[in-house]
């Protein structure tokens, strides 16, 4: 596997997972006791999930992503 990195300081490029990154860090692992890979991996995982299917954003008109893209197709 090879990162893809855009050029130093131009965190516009990838402003989106950027963005996911600094929720993932600040609303999980800054508070988590993870003492293992697998309870990191797990936590991280946990997070994916609730980002995905119960965070809501203001972006999203109050909606997860998922529930979200839902509307879309209906």
């Amino acid at each position: 596997m090879v990162g893809s990195h855009s050029h130093k300081g131009n965190c516009l490029d990838n402003a989106c997972i950027e963005s996911f990154f600094s929720h993932l860090k600040t609303e999980t692992l800054y508070f988590s006791q993870c003492k293992t890979e697998q309870e990191l991996l797990q936590a991280v995982q946990d997070y994916i999930g609730f980002y995905n299917h119960e965070r809501f954003q203001k972006r999203l008109n109050q909606c997860s992503p998922v529930e979200y893209r839902r509307t879309l197709v209906a």
